[in-house]
């Protein structure tokens, strides 16, 4: 039986992995920001603040996943894209291949969602060890899943749309790291002033927090779940339409 069209390109992107994760600066990398996040917050205040009827670190935990896994998942994808296509050239090679766009997109993806992953079990692993109540839960498993496959995807169509590598450090700036900090990663949104409120609703990182934290399925994690399905399929045909016509 023959590989699936997209699994020379998933391939290719662990491969490159594999060579970075043996570099223990990569390791430190992606655990720097939540860590440092961890102990000025988490433990920090951890001891003396409660937060929704739970210790502030292990209401802390579920949020540095969600924006761990975003960071990484969009990051990676978005960089490693951008450069390829614009400096080493190696995208316009991909595409002259017999290979479907749709396939490309896939192997992009899922090569993000690894990286985003891997730094979410970093950070999930240091939670089992610091915050006395944060418990692993299928909902937390879902979300995080559906977490890293939209922003891979989104990391696919930024990486696809910029025209420099300055750019792609312009929408991290401007999209990434706002959404980092004011998606109830540190505080819940109830505590954002109401005139930002509807913006907040409007980010895809929101409804991951949301999720993350809830202990069991209700009608506010249905409503998220379902409008993070409908962010992953608009970022994921957005990026294998962009791929398709792709002609530069």
């Amino acid at each position: 039986m023959s590989a699936p069209a997209f699994y020379p390109i998933f391939l290719r992107e662990m491969l490159l992995f594999k060579r970075k994760l043996i570099r223990i600066g990569y390791l430190f990398s992606a655990m720097v920001v939540p860590v440092i996040y961890l102990i000025t917050f988490g433990l920090g205040l951890g001891r003396s603040v409660q937060m929704n009827d739970t210790d502030y670190l292990s209401y802390l935990i579920p949020g540095l996943v969600a924006m761990s896994s975003m960071t990484n998942s969009y990051t990676w994808v978005a960089s490693a894209l951008n450069l390829n296509r614009l400096y080493f050239k190696s995208f316009q090679i991909l595409i002259q291949a017999p290979v479907p766009a749709s396939a490309v997109m896939v192997g992009e993806v899922l090569a993000g969602m690894v990286k985003g992953l891997f730094a979410a079990g970093l950070i999930i692993t240091v939670g089992f060890f610091s915050a006395p109540h944060f418990s692993l839960t299928p909902l937390l498993g879902i979300a995080l899943l559906l977490n890293c496959f939209l922003f891979a995807s989104l990391g696919v169509v930024t990486g696809m749309i910029t025209k420099t590598h300055e750019d792609t450090a312009t929408y991290n700036n401007f999209f990434i790291l706002p959404m980092a900090f004011f998606s109830g990663t540190f505080f819940p949104i109830e505590k954002i002033p109401d005139i930002f409120r509807p913006f907040v609703w409007i980010l895809p990182l929101t409804h991951s927090n949301i999720v993350m934290r809830s202990q069991s399925l209700n009608w506010e994690s249905v409503a998220c779940l379902v409008i993070l399905v409908g962010y992953a399929m608009l970022f994921f045909i957005t990026g294998e339409r962009l791929i398709r016509n792709y002609s530069e």
